[in-house]
């Protein structure tokens, strides 16, 4: 195939863009800094410098959108809430022009949103049919999927990709974390009771090429099937480590600290992959200590 990638140069995107092109296809990664972006990629990916050059996406087969401001790297005031809705939303509508102006458009469309979408909810199992709480999160990602969604029609497909917590080298959640956790001072946080759903990242890339192969559509929850408690997850962390994880952030310094950011580490979601699994994906990586174990030989390899 002959792909478009938005988003090639971030945490999903630097694994996908060369597993595909192990498969044998053509990459197209759209960016706003080139030189960056040449840096990090194979010589082999060609690179658009925005979308608003472009006609159309005819001659292409497929259109990965994995675009957006890093939800949580600052605090939510009303200009970042600004930034992370329309560094999502104005991409996606500039990628369904393309597709609306092209004679022959892209037999698909893969489009990032987040296990966010649903919002808290707290200990209910969820699965793509589950009712979303309404905060900002939900809002934010419910647009990003409507404007993605108005690029599908007879010719075209719109998969989309409710990601949880990526465990990858190199950044993530995990970029944050392991400073702390290696000088012991990890832990869980608040109480530690709150879901968190998380996917190793060669599944994320499978599943985003699973997608690609077969005639699918719709909303997919991109999340390991055993979601863990936080407190699960930094014991497992810690174990991984082999440190102590013991240290807990109180929630009301992480609402000190993060504002409403805050809901992203003192919430979650106990999310599970129905659809995926229904549609006969496979994932390798079940067991959070095996997978964290993966990522962390990942990290210092490299």
């Amino acid at each position: 195939m002959k792909i478009v990638i938005t988003g090639g140069t971030g945490l999903i995107g630097r694994h996908l863009a060369p597993r595909l092109l192990s498969l044998g296809h053509e990459i197209t990664v759209v960016t706003r800094n080139p030189e960056r972006a040449r840096s990090l990629l194979d010589p082999r990916i060609s690179l658009w410098k925005g979308l608003y050059d472009q006609a159309s996406l005819d001659g292409f087969d497929a259109v990965i959108n994995l675009a957006g401001e890093p939800i949580a790297d600052r605090r939510w005031n009303t200009a970042q809430k600004e930034r992370l809705c329309q560094s999502r939303w104005q991409i996606t509508e500039r990628l369904v022009a393309l597709f609306k102006a092209s004679a022959r458009p892209p037999a698909i469309l893969i489009s990032g949103s987040a296990t966010g979408y649903y919002g808290d909810l707290g200990e209910v199992v969820v699965t793509e049919e589950e009712p979303p709480h309404n905060e900002f999160t939900h809002k934010l990602c419910a647009r990003w999927e409507q404007i993605a969604c108005q690029a599908q029609g007879d010719q075209t497909r719109v998969c989309l990709l409710r990601t949880g917590v990526v465990l990858a080298p190199k950044g993530g959640i995990l970029g944050k974390l392991l400073p702390l956790f290696r000088i012991g001072f990890g832990g869980p946080s608040g109480s530690g009771r709150q879901y968190l759903p998380w996917i190793h990242i060669d599944d994320m890339v499978n599943a985003i090429i699973w997608l690609l192969d077969n005639d699918l559509r719709g909303p997919f929850n991109m999340v390991a099937p055993y979601p863990l408690r936080n407190e699960q997850f930094a014991h497992a962390l810690g174990h991984a480590l082999k440190r102590p994880a013991l240290v807990r952030a109180p929630a009301f310094a992480i609402r000190a600290l993060m504002g409403e950011s805050s809901v992203l580490v003192l919430g979650g979601q106990r999310a599970l992959p129905k659809r995926l699994e229904a549609s006969g994906f496979g994932f390798r990586w079940y067991d959070l200590e095996e997978a964290l174990q993966d990522v962390l030989d990942q990290t210092s390899s490299r």
